[in-house]
């Protein structure tokens, strides 16, 4: 969940701006959850941009934002939105979860989870319950801390799952799990956690092949200085500048923090909890760009540089030498499944077909949507955003839950977790069997790239291969663009045996970035432009009528695209709005906004029925009754460049000999025999 947590309340709006006072809130200025109205993508945006304390909370009806006070409501009435009130006190929703949870741990001694947990943990529970695991299955379980420390000082701990974990050169695909990313998001380090428990002791017959086939590393904890301090602070439950337990940033103060604002400890400073970096903004692939912030004191500052944040560069470390094949990193809230791109500039993936499958079978269990991040609002220098782009291995966002950052136990982590009632994914299996079927992706050999071949005895065979990647044009705080900026990854990884047949598991060679973008050539012509029925009379204001339309198929028609536009005399003093539905129901398109004409518009369109609800929002009548048109485009065409990149592969002898060296061009779900790479002649 995103924020300017207090900004408004405090008059902090652009960088190096003073902090006012906090003032306790009046009864009539609650901290409130609304939803926004904006039915497009770029409105979604829009409301992003504005500062405010914006959630994932999204779906094609607008966008959930915490408001703080009188001066938040006064920001976005200003913007021309609207908006309907979900939860008219959150502070006062705060204090029955911290009862509730209370309450669940005296009256359960055991949990459905796979820990039997109770209460949510602390960071020294995570760490000693890793330990403590590491201790249990010397064999299955390696401690890890990643290269690099957090902005405290602190070690970043996770633990490496697989038969043999002490061979870390053993060829196998990794799956990598992690949470807390954002301090206050507390279940998506319960969850993480939950699935190494899952994994050792649960009994799951999947268990020994999962085991065997793919290396699950566990990081519960990204963020461990702010997830302490939000775990640890005292309740205040007000989100006043003070109110630590809703942090969400790291512990960096920017350059750009005014000098007034920089002493004092992170639990404990002039600022608040606004001083930090959102490090889910701060990963280098298409940093600086739309859905990220300038100011300091934003909640999603994106740091003073592309990857400047510790915490950040230690996972990119991580992924960078590793075979990550797929990647989940969960956070809170909204029900949601989310892949890249994060930019709707950016264009669809080539791999779009599988990784939006891949999506979908994570959401029959879960429940969650399964769209592509852009869908909730354009966001930039997100971790999967870079991984996938740079990388090749598949990442997902899981945005667990729809009631907050951290709601009840019982709701957030056992419920989700292991699909019970009331989560969304009740008698699925939940994000359980989410991340059961995500580990076993990670092994599947359509879904990444083989190297094999035969290697001598007391050998090790690495691969690498570097690249120069740009970030986006980077956002300036007084509007404009300055250039994008370069920034260096080393991809490396080894492989060592006893000698003899090997089969490597590694992501593809050439980077997705450069492969193109996904696309398809139209099998025939669009359909022809035809007229929507009015039905007769007109409805009352707040009253919808109803029509129906076909959209037709192949063999005859290839819509790539259909366009719904409506009109009416008045101009925008009558509005109308209007939502597209499709044979079962679901809602694909919508044109709410007050605008005139106003456009709704679907990609590939399934053939058949449609209907279309009519709204009179506001003044129409028999003399500003609406005209529609339905009309099509074709399929963009893919766009592939043909351009591929290598990795560089090199056996080294236990001496430190280079014994030969080649370059290995592999694509996705591709095997290379490459033979003997230790011997120079072959």
């Amino acid at each position: 969940m995103v924020a300017a947590t207090a900004l408004a309340l405090a008059g902090l709006v652009g960088t190096g701006a003073a902090i006012a006072a906090p003032q306790p809130n009046a009864q009539d200025d609650k901290v409130q959850i609304v939803h926004v109205h904006a039915v497009t993508q770029a409105e979604r945006s829009a409301v992003n941009a504005l500062g405010l304390d914006t959630t994932e909370h999204s779906d094609t009806t607008g966008v959930d934002v915490v408001l703080h006070g009188r001066a938040d409501a006064e920001r976005l009435r200003k913007s021309g939105h609207t908006w309907t009130v979900k939860n008219a006190d959150l502070a006062a929703t705060e204090r029955a979860n911290r009862a509730a949870d209370k309450a669940y741990a005296a009256s359960v001694a055991e949990s459905e989870l796979p820990s039997g947990r109770t209460s949510y943990r602390h960071l020294a529970d995570y760490n000693a319950e890793m330990t403590a695991l590491a201790a249990k299955y010397p064999t299955k379980v390696k401690p890890l801390t990643l290269s690099r420390s957090s902005v405290l000082g602190k070690p970043i701990r996770g633990i490496e799952i697989t038969d043999g974990a002490a061979n870390v050169n053993d060829g196998k695909p990794v799956f990598l799990i992690m949470g807390a990313h954002h301090a206050r998001e507390w279940p998506s380090a319960e969850h993480s956690m939950e699935f190494a428990y899952d994994l050792l002791e649960s009994g799951d017959a999947r268990n020994a092949g999962l085991l065997k086939g793919v290396r699950t590393i566990v990081v519960p904890v990204v963020n461990v200085d702010g997830f302490e301090i939000s775990r640890e602070a005292t309740p205040l439950g007000d989100f006043s500048l003070f109110d630590y337990e809703m942090k969400r940033k790291n512990c960096a103060i920017s350059v750009n923090t005014p000098a007034q604002y920089q002493p004092g400890t992170c639990a404990d400073n002039p600022a608040g909890a606004l001083r930090g970096t959102d490090l889910n903004r701060n990963y280098p692939g298409f940093w600086g760009g739309p859905g990220a912030s300038a100011s300091w004191s934003s909640e999603t500052y994106r740091g003073d540089a592309p990857g400047s944040e510790p915490e950040g560069a230690a996972v990119r470390d991580l992924i960078s030498s590793h075979q990550v094949t797929t990647l989940i990193t969960n956070h809170t809230y909204s029900n949601l499944v989310l892949r890249p791109p994060s930019l709707a500039s950016t264009g669809f993936s080539p791999d779009e077909i599988q990784y939006r499958a891949l999506g979908a079978d994570f959401a029959s269990h879960n429940d969650y949507a399964n769209i592509p991040s852009f869908g909730l609002y354009d966001t930039s220098g997100s971790v999967e955003d870079w991984s996938y782009w740079n990388t090749g291995g598949y990442g997902f966002t899981f945005e667990i839950g729809t009631e907050g950052f951290h709601p009840p136990f019982q709701d957030g982590v056992v419920a989700e977790y292991a699909g019970l009632a009331p989560a969304a994914g009740a008698g699925l299996g939940g994000n359980r069997e989410a991340y059961y079927r995500a580990a076993a992706a990670a092994m599947d050999k359509a879904m990444h790239s083989t190297i094999t071949g035969k290697a001598p005895a007391n050998t090790t065979l690495s691969v690498r291969k570097s690249y120069t990647g740009m970030t986006s044009p980077v956002t300036q705080p007084g509007g404009g663009t300055t250039p994008p900026i370069p920034y260096t990854d080393v991809l490396t990884s080894s492989l060592s045996g006893k000698g003899g047949a090997f089969s490597w598991a590694v992501n593809p060679s050439t980077r997705p970035l450069v492969v193109g973008r996904y696309g398809r050539d139209p099998q025939g012509p669009p359909q022809p432009s035809s007229p929507i029925t009015n039905p007769a009379g007109v409805p009352a204001v707040g009253a919808s009528e109803f029509t129906d339309v076909t959209i037709q198929g192949m063999p005859t028609y290839d819509n790539g695209k259909v366009i719904f536009t409506f009109n009416w005399p008045g101009g925008t003093a009558v509005d109308w709005d209007f939502y597209i539905y499709d044979a079962a129901g679901n809602q694909v398109a919508s044109a709410a906004t007050a605008d005139n004409p106003e456009m709704a518009a679907a990609l590939d369109p399934v053939p058949g029925g449609y209907r279309i609800e009519a709204n009179n929002y506001d003044g129409g009548s028999p003399a500003t009754d609406w005209t529609g048109t339905m009309s099509f485009a074709s399929p963009d065409p893919a766009i592939v460049t043909g351009v591929k990149e290598s990795w560089n592969l090199t056996c080294t002898s236990d001496k430190g000999k280079v014994l030969g060296t080649r370059s290995i061009i592999v694509d996705r779900g591709q095997a290379v025999d490459v033979g003997n790479p230790c011997n120079r002649g072959k």
